[in-house]
């Protein structure tokens, strides 16, 4: 029912530290991202978005609509006042169904194969840096 011009997300998951929905909502949408912002300035269809790269700061500008994934650095958070949120609590919540939204839930990414990683081998004592060097060099070949 609502056409937005941009998705506005957070950087990354607290439980796994992951970073990917962001840029797997641009994907699946089709629409160009902006990750990391730590400034976002809307124009005229379109936004400039600001991120921290490691030699300073790089601007990029996005056609809308767009997905940007924020950096804690981009706005100072607010918190909510018990009256608000009592207020909000009073507000009517309408439940709709995707099917009224006109979306299609089928889903489109396939999970081929889940995993355990093999088990580790334990590790070895060594009683001198002679024989450590001795390991890495004949036994791991990595010297």
């Amino acid at each position: 029912r609502e056409e937005p011009s941009m998705v506005l997300l957070g950087k990354q998951a607290i439980d796994d530290d992951c970073n990917q929905t962001g840029q797997m909502l641009a994907a699946l949408l089709r629409w160009p991202q902006g990750t990391f912002a730590s400034k976002v300035e809307l124009g005229d269809g379109s936004v400039a978005v600001t991120r921290e790269v490691d030699g300073g700061l790089e601007t990029v500008s996005l056609k809308l609509p767009a997905v940007v994934t924020t950096d804690l650095r981009l706005n100072e958070p607010r918190y909510a006042t018990l009256p608000n949120i009592m207020k909000a609590k009073k507000k009517p919540m309408q439940a709709l169904t995707p099917e009224e939204l006109g979306v299609d839930v089928t889903p489109i990414l396939k999970v081929l194969k889940v995993a355990e990683p093999p088990k580790r081998k334990g590790g070895v004592m060594v009683s001198s840096v002679d024989e450590l060097v001795d390991k890495l060099k004949n036994e791991a070949g990595v010297l």
